[in-house]
């Protein structure tokens, strides 16, 4: 299967906005706490490195089953976030080996790293939809879906650039808002790209 994007940065964005409109509260919530325990985890000390790197995986699995009932406009509840925790080894073995392939191909060049995090950029969305795939078979089914897609959602972080910006320079509190916009839109573009997929001719 070839996955084909249908729909452009431009409007995934603007379908994100008009998802986020009026439900902004809880989106602003979690990022609030997301912030908050991963500054007191990335204290300097090997001991918050280490739970950083254990929390890792299941926090980004739970953002993804939180952002994609958003979007899909199924219950949202915090309680979503601790999904992650409920699959804890799958996720933290996902998150590692996907960490570790990424480092490996940035040992030999830049881009080809940067290629690599962009090709295993879905892995938690997978891991989400479909908790019946081993680890590998998750990051195969990611890098299928990225494939002819990596340089599309390049574009659409570049997009994001002024929004990262203008959280920086409100020392931080822009992030509240950025976050919930950034993972709406990105979970918007996987969902457009599982909704396309094509049989090769």
């Amino acid at each position: 299967m070839i996955a084909v994007s249908n729909i452009s940065n431009q409007d995934l964005m603007t379908q994100a906005r008009d998802i986020l409109r009026g439900k902004w509260t809880t989106p602003v919530l979690v990022s609030l706490v997301y912030i908050i325990v991963f500054a007191i985890l990335n204290q300097p000390g090997v001991i918050p490195a280490a739970l950083s790197l254990l929390v890792s995986g299941p926090v980004a699995l739970g953002f993804t089953y939180f952002y994609l009932a958003i979007i899909r406009e199924q219950k949202v509840d915090t309680n979503l976030l601790a999904k992650g925790f409920t699959e804890f080894i799958p996720s933290l073995l996902t998150y590692l080996l996907t960490l570790l392939l990424i480092i490996l191909w940035m040992i030999l060049l830049i881009i080809p790293g940067i290629m690599a995090a962009y090709s295993y950029a879905l892995v938690f969305y997978v891991r989400r939809d479909q908790p019946e795939l081993d680890i590998m078979a998750t990051l195969n089914r990611s890098k299928a879906l990225m494939y002819g897609n990596r340089w599309k959602l390049c574009y659409l972080h570049f997009r994001f650039l002024g929004w990262f910006l203008l959280s920086i320079i409100t020392c931080g509190i822009g992030f509240l808002w950025f976050l919930p916009y950034i993972q709406t839109t990105i979970s918007l573009f996987y969902e457009d790209l599982i909704q396309n997929e094509q049989s090769p001719q």
